[in-house]
């Protein structure tokens, strides 16, 4: 038995191909290998590293009534299963009854509305293909935890950082076989100071953690806490604030992830229109363009996969896609609605509307603004609201994209071009989409960490925002 992660992938579709010789199939095998660092109250609590590796069989299976049903089985693949261990037997008994499985499970789903031949290869095998997994240690904290360290003297802190490298190797009945490293990670901390309870929280993603600036984070955290000096109270209502990129990023990522073509088609979300969609609407006289962008020209550090990589279907997403060339979608471009994400087969089925495939997006770019940093537009605010960071935020309305959430660590009040006092926390109520719709001014682009929905998505550079009447409904006794 040939050993490791690419001939696991052979040996599966041989297993297909006897099995089950009319059926198409997309194998992936995935090994992530993980490193964390965990501290609290300024001491470190908890460092290790694992590494995980998954078998994904997704089979397309034709069907006697017609159509083609899609059946997908995900296992655990652990060494016996790469290298078959003292019982080769047993290996491929497993790999069989995976595949028996997958193929069970296509013939009970029934027509697939989302079928499609599988994509041929867009150019030559990867010649790593054969290659072994990529891998992380503790050690890519070395220079963290020595930043760290030298803090905990100043700082009562709190924080988590990961990193991670993920070997995807992908190869399918199409003749598609890929191989690729995606190596991934953020730091976050809160700090908190004692004597008035306020805390503050910040964070960066960062690829290989060569280039994370802790005492830099650090300086800004402590300016923020430096604010919190001073409290006042602030009633809820409509006020002019300011979003910094890690705000509208948590904003922007919803967005996103609710782009859909059909549900847009079917009326069933905040991009449908008068019996269609809002493809071509324009949003915003500011130039603002929302981007997904494997190539994330101007900031390599947020490039992701080159194909599509799925165990899972839905809306604007297709096992069938399998093999499919990412590229770059634009969302908005220019302040107009610009692409909807559609499967192929999707994309088949609207072509009137000018329909076409776009895979959702795994980086996302928000730019079109102006060159101001955040301190600018503070600086030019007569009066508002800095909002820091979005948490708990949940769908109240999908046909508006309304959305309700809390803020957290730090809310302040900008009077006269400068922040003067911590305010409470608030409830708001407020729609992504809207939010586009009501800027009066965007930023400069920079890369950023979301603080909602960080553990999905890290791979985020956009501006900083104006809302003249962002809508806080109500206080919150959050902290």
């Amino acid at each position: 038995m040939t050993a490791g992660p690419a001939a696991l992938v052979e040996r599966a579709l041989d297993t297909v191909a006897r099995i089950r010789p009319d059926a198409g199939a997309a194998v992936l095998v995935r090994e992530t290998s993980e490193a964390v660092l965990r501290w609290a109250n300024s001491t470190m609590t908890t460092n290790g590293a694992t590494t995980d590796r998954t078998l994904g069989l997704v089979l397309l299976v034709p069907l006697p009534a017609g159509g083609t049903g899609a059946g997908v089985v995900r296992l655990s693949a652990p060494d016996r299963l790469i290298t078959g261990g003292d019982d080769h037997a047993a290996a491929d008994s497993e790999l069989e009854h995976g595949v028996r499985a997958a193929v069970l499970a296509a013939e009970r789903s029934g027509p697939a509305r989302d079928a499609a031949e599988l994509p041929p290869p867009s150019g030559p095998a990867d010649t790593d293909f054969g290659d072994a997994a990529g891998e992380t240690s503790a050690g890519v904290f070395r220079g963290l935890a020595e930043a760290l360290g030298d803090s905990f003297g100043q700082d009562l802190s709190a924080g988590f950082a990961d990193h991670h490298v993920t070997t995807t190797w992908l190869g399918t009945t199409a003749g598609v076989r890929r191989r690729w490293v995606t190596p991934g990670g953020a730091v976050e901390v809160n700090l908190k100071d004692p004597s008035t309870g306020s805390s503050v929280w910040g964070g960066q993603s960062s690829r290989h953690f060569t280039d994370v600036d802790l005492p830099g984070l650090l300086a800004g955290l402590r300016g923020r806490l430096a604010w919190g000096k001073r409290r006042v109270a602030v009633e809820p209502g409509r006020h002019e604030t300011i979003l910094p990129p890690s705000a509208v990023a948590d904003f922007m990522i919803y967005l996103a992830w609710s782009m859909g073509g059909r549900p847009a088609q079917e009326g069933r979300s905040a991009l449908s229109h008068a019996g269609g969609t809002r493809l071509g609407e324009a949003l915003t006289a500011l130039p603002l363009t929302l981007a997904g962008d494997p190539d994330a020209p101007g900031f390599p550090a947020l490039a992701y996969e080159p194909v599509l990589a799925t165990t899972s279907s839905g809306d604007e997403l297709s096992v069938f896609d399998n093999g499919a060339t990412t590229r770059r979608v634009d969302w908005l471009r220019e302040g107009r609605v610009n692409e909807l994400a559609y499967p192929r087969a999707a994309a088949t089925e609207f072509a009137d509307d000018g329909a076409r495939f776009a895979p959702p997006s795994e980086n996302l770019l928000l730019t079109g603004g102006s060159d101001a940093s955040l301190r600018d537009m503070i600086a030019s605010t007569r009066r508002g609201l800095l909002l820091t960071c979005l948490w708990y935020m949940r769908e109240v309305d999908p046909e508006t994209m309304l959305l309700t959430g809390l803020s957290r660590d730090g809310v302040y009040l900008v009077e006269n071009g400068e922040v003067t006092a911590e305010v409470n926390n608030f409830r708001f109520n407020e729609s992504p989409l809207d939010l586009v719709r009501r800027a009066t001014e965007a930023g400069a682009t920079e890369r950023t960490l979301p603080r909602e929905w960080k553990d999905w998505f890290t791979l985020a550079a956009m501006p900083p925002l104006r809302i003249p009447d962002f809508n806080m409904s109500s206080v919150s006794q959050a902290s």
